[in-house]
């Protein structure tokens, strides 16, 4: 297959990164000076590597790790595009979720990839982040992550069903506590809640991950890869519908003046105060 991903990702602009090496994709988060903010670029570049990685042959696993003291700490308000527009309220929400739904068209294809996905995790793991990892089938954290989804608390919906698949690992409530306050938990409760299949100790996560991932690969790629279809098969069921009614969920938040609230509010340092409008 001819390689065209550096080509659709100017210099200087990488978000993630993919080496592959010995059966493993080593697929990176490599923006550390920002946490690994997520962006709209970060989705695009997202769906040209699971692309890349769906028809290589030669990659058996995924290992999903990032540089530096994060793993992503959510949304980079900073990135360029971030804010849609409309020629009135109802065009503008429209547009919100067309945009949704290409994110999660984009998510999809690196959910269901044929090779499975064992993420490594470490520091901040929030929002959209804690969405990503949630969408691999195996993860493994360093004991000093922190899981958040924080979208209520900026009066917004959470955006790309990490809620629905912690339904699905961890049970309903859970979900609904973690949705709907934006608290934190830490690796040890991740892991009791079943977020995490291990937690280890900072310094062991990269070679943790590495081996599990490379025990992952040795095996034989038919066999593996007829199990995670599978076993998501039966775990999903249902997810694709779910995921329509989060993206109009997003769409309707994202416009909100609840939304505009809450951004002004992080930013400024306050505490804010929703009117449900």
């Amino acid at each position: 297959m001819i390689d065209t991903i550096g080509r659709d990702i100017p210099e200087g602009e990488e978000r993630l990164r993919l080496d592959v090496e010995d059966g493993l994709g080593v697929l990176t988060l490599c923006r550390p000076r920002k946490l690994n903010a997520w962006s709209w670029e970060s989705t695009r570049q997202l769906g040209l590597f699971a692309d890349r990685i769906r028809f290589d042959d030669s990659i058996r696993a995924v290992l999903l790790r990032a540089e530096g003291r994060a793993f992503c700490a959510g949304i980079d308000i900073t990135a360029p595009g971030g804010a849609i527009t409309g020629r009135s309220g109802a065009e503008r929400a429209r547009n919100y979720y067309e945009a949704m739904r290409w994110v999660h068209e984009r998510f999809r294809v690196f959910a269901e990839l044929p090779q499975p996905v064992v993420a490594a995790v470490q520091g901040y793991c929030l929002g959209f982040g804690f969405e990503l990892a949630l969408m691999a089938d195996v993860r493994i954290a360093a004991d000093d992550a922190v899981f958040a989804l924080p979208e209520a608390q900026l009066g917004v919906a959470v955006d790309a069903g990490g809620d629905l698949r912690i339904a699905r690992e961890a049970g309903a409530g859970w979900a609904k506590l973690l949705a709907f306050t934006g608290r934190r938990i830490d690796a040890a409760t991740a892991e009791r809640l079943r977020l995490l299949q291990q937690v280890v100790p900072g310094g062991d996560l990269a070679k943790t991950a590495h081996a599990l991932a490379a025990e992952i690969a040795a095996n034989a790629p038919l066999a593996v890869q007829g199990v995670k279809r599978g076993i998501d098969a039966y775990a999903d069921a249902g997810m694709a519908g779910a995921l329509d009614r989060v993206a109009m969920n997003a769409a309707i938040t994202l416009t909100s003046e609840d939304s505009r609230e809450g951004y002004g509010a992080k930013a400024a340092g306050r505490a804010a105060s929703f009117e449900g409008k």
